[in-house]
């Protein structure tokens, strides 16, 4: 916080530092015994009608009443980095793009708009990287014609917690009613550690996701358009470690892309009675070696914030969050979230 001369906490932000990183203290509304004030880091993203609208890394919007401030000062857009190879977000976002290739996109301005017959909301969802060229009212407009005009919802992904993130375009899509669905992160570590992990002997390699591997694939009834986006990226590689009996289940499966100096692990599933017995750590260090081969070094997956065992296997494994990432849908036209 900061501290004048004189040793009283001072406010030093004024509406004018929105879009900027800052950490404010503020008293506690209805405060717990020895408890009066709250901190709170993010990025502003609006100061109207005398109240303070804060996104945090996690994507929460936090509001505070400008009479509620004991203190604020700007910091700086984003924390130093201690452990993990050093990325940008947009490095990361069109890496993780290009991991995941829709089947139909279309370009307007800085955004992408991708479609996928609605497999996976990363395929069917516009990804901002700029501006879109328009006024973000018309440029909104132009999502939901061309996602309605393929049967499909519209939807924007969007990140926060890291420089150059996209807090204040968050904080517009929340202004206009579209909703938050889903909220996941973006995780980075060291590739070679990840290779010398586990007994990679089991599994099997393979440059196609064939019919054993979608057995145990958690998303049934694989399309033509899902295979096309399961087999999208610069070097596609599945693994599979075979089932106990002929014919069953693999007992696990994992899939990785390598994109220059980045391999990006994904699918990594283990049949349910086989867990906690090294097999997803089989399978990631079997396709970071291949990664490997291929000259990669850095790595990155994605996992759901309440995925609990997932975020524990990858912290062991040397991986930590980057960003988060955000998925927003358009309101219905009775103005809600609702839909299909």
């Amino acid at each position: 916080m900061e501290i004048s001369a004189a040793g009283r906490l001072e406010v030093r932000i004024t509406a004018a530092d929105v879009g900027k990183r800052v950490s404010v203290r503020s008293l506690i509304e209805h405060e717990a015994p020895g408890e009066k004030f709250t901190d709170t880091v993010g990025v502003l993203t609006s100061w109207d009608n005398g109240v303070l609208l804060i996104t945090r890394k996690s994507g929460e919007s936090v509001r505070i009443a400008e009479s509620a401030l004991v203190a604020g000062k700007t910091v700086p857009p984003a924390p130093a980095r201690r452990r993990g190879p050093a990325a940008s977000y947009e490095e990361l976002a069109r890496v993780a793009a290009r991991a995941w290739r829709p089947v139909e996109s279309e370009r307007l301005g800085e955004w992408e708009l991708r479609a996928a017959s609605g497999f996976t909301r990363r395929a069917n969802s516009v990804l901002p990287l700029g501006e879109p060229g328009v006024p973000l009212d018309e440029a909104l407009a132009a999502v939901r014609r061309w996602y309605g005009e393929r049967g499909l919802p519209a939807y924007v992904q969007t990140a926060t917690g890291a420089e150059g993130t996209q807090e204040l375009l968050c904080a517009e899509l929340e202004r206009r009613g579209w909703v938050r669905e889903v909220t996941a992160e973006l995780w980075v570590g060291p590739l070679a550690p990840v290779a010398d992990l586990g007994d990679p002997d089991e599994v099997v390699l393979s440059r196609e996701a064939g019919d054993g591997w979608l057995a145990r694939y958690q998303r049934k009834g694989v399309s033509e358009v899902a295979l096309r986006v399961l087999a999208s990226g610069p070097s596609v590689w599945f693994a599979t470690v075979p089932g106990a009996a002929e014919g069953a289940p693999p007992a696990a499966i994992g899939r990785c892309v390598v994109d220059g100096r980045w391999a990006g692990f994904a699918a990594v599933e283990v049949d349910p009675a086989l867990r906690r017995r090294g097999l997803a750590t089989a399978v990631m260090a079997a396709l970071a070696r291949r990664a490997l081969d291929e000259g990669a070094s850095a790595a990155w997956l994605q996992v759901e914030a309440d995925n609990a065992g997932a975020r524990a296997l990858y912290a062991g494994m040397g991986f930590s969050a980057h960003h988060a990432y955000h998925h927003y849908r358009a309101p219905d036209a009775d103005g809600t979230g609702n839909g299909r």
